[in-house]
């Protein structure tokens, strides 16, 4: 959490505002002093905003809250680095959620392993009235990824991420296989 950081001096000093009267006067330049105090590291964190919303720059206990104005939820267990590149790629996430390339990405950035992904939709095109749809009338998603040792992968991770990206109304599934 961040608040006072003790010594951290004021780019815009009150007492420097005060009429020349009063920029004499002890009380006054204490109450300022006091305030400079204050105001001090509210300055300081809007004057370095950018770099709170940067993934690249952001504090490491301030990820999770960038990650939440996306929607994204991060992996405690992660690594600082693999939590900010999941942020940085967040966006590019957020634009393709819910299809097959947005699945792969996610998959691919958070375990470093494109998977093999199996749904029942479909598109096509016909100019003949009454065509057959393409696909399955009955959503379906299973997601397969290859790992080293499918006896330690924690599969619940990759279920909470499929959930977490793919069309609500969708059930899915998630295996995992060995080389």
């Amino acid at each position: 959490m961040r608040g006072l950081v003790p010594g951290l001096a004021s780019p815009y000093p009150l007492a420097d505002m005060l009429p020349s009267l009063l920029r004499e006067d002890p009380f006054a330049q204490s109450i300022c002093g006091g305030l400079d105090e204050v105001l001090a590291p509210i300055i300081s964190t809007l004057d370095a905003l950018p770099a709170y919303l940067d993934p690249a720059t952001v504090p490491d206990d301030m990820l999770g809250w960038l990650a939440g104005w996306m929607g994204l939820a991060l992996d405690d267990h992660q690594t600082a680095e693999l939590q900010r590149r999941w942020v940085k790629i967040g966006v590019d996430l957020l634009q393709r959620r819910g299809t097959v390339v947005g699945i792969e990405s996610a998959v691919a950035a958070l375990f470093g392993t494109a998977p093999e992904i199996i749904e029942s939709g479909g598109a096509s095109f016909s100019v003949e009235a009454g065509s057959e749809l393409p696909g399955s009338a009955e959503p379906d998603l299973l997601v397969r990824l290859q790992v080293d040792d499918p006896a330690t992968f924690d599969l619940r991770r990759l279920d909470a991420l499929i959930a977490m990206i793919k069309p609500a109304h969708v059930p899915h599934r998630v295996e995992v296989f060995g080389p």
